[in-house]
């Protein structure tokens, strides 16, 4: 509520930060209705807005970048090669920024796959560091939730050992696999304890609504799921609002 009445009359307009979630990115004639796709030209339009509305940060730049107005992030899930055909040259056209989160085995596995799903790991390497930030994102996408602390933390482990090796320089912001973390309370704080061991900064969950930074729970930071079938109506109210219903 606190949050709702400071977005309401204006009051948090440097701490107020807006961080979206996308996943695949493909032309609306071959995109099949999936609330994890958004069309070329829908995220033209939605970036157009951004453009003219918002400035966009990179997680590695929080922290220069906390006086800023209208701050936004835009973060992309999984690394799918369809990112880099049809989302960067988005992001060229409107000199905007993006977080990608890459989960490792799924890119590790689809190297030598004559289906092109994701880009491989030279092709993450080589993308625009002006435009593109890497950030983690498990390495095997599985349910937090449902792993064991020792479990959780072996993969994590590999998740950055993986991209170290392959020379990619990224940020150690995580992304939940399904927005899902241990809820359970002795849990929840001792996976807490193994992200700060690992030196991570913040972790995404879902939550839909806006944060504000510096972040009050940094490893529950929320992000505001993006849909195919969002119009720009609704896409500029869930900027202001971070959600449709209250």
């Amino acid at each position: 509520m606190i949050q709702f009445l400071k977005m309401i009359f204006g009051f948090s307009k440097k701490e107020s930060i807006r961080i979206l979630m996308y996943h695949q990115v493909l032309p609306q004639s071959i995109a099949p209705k999936n609330n994890l796709i958004v069309t070329v030209e829908n995220l033209d339009q939605q970036l157009n807005y951004i453009k003219n509305n918002f400035k966009t940060v990179f997680f590695k730049d929080l922290e220069k970048e906390k006086s800023t107005e209208n701050k936004i992030i835009l973060t992309f899930d999984d690394g799918y090669y369809n990112n880099l055909q049809y989302l960067l040259p988005l992001l060229e056209k409107y000199q905007l920024k993006a977080t990608i989160f890459i989960p490792t085995e799924y890119i590790e596995k689809n190297e030598n796959s004559a289906e092109k799903v994701y880009m491989n790991f030279d092709e993450i390497k080589s993308l625009n560091p002006n435009l593109i930030e890497i950030a983690l994102h498990s390495h095997s996408h599985r349910n937090f939730s449902q792993l064991s602390i020792e479990e959780a933390e072996t993969d994590l482990l590999k998740n950055v050992d993986i991209l170290e090796k392959n020379k990619i320089n990224f940020t150690k912001v995580l992304a939940y696999p399904y927005g899902k973390f241990p809820k359970e309370k002795h849990k929840k704080k001792d996976f807490f304890t193994l992200l700060e061991k690992n030196g991570i900064a913040s972790a995404m969950r879902i939550g839909n609504n806006v944060d504000f930074f510096p972040f009050k729970n940094k490893f529950e930071v929320n992000r505001i799921d993006i849909k195919y079938s969002d119009s720009l109506k609704t896409f500029k109210w869930k900027l202001k609002f971070g959600k449709t219903k209250f």
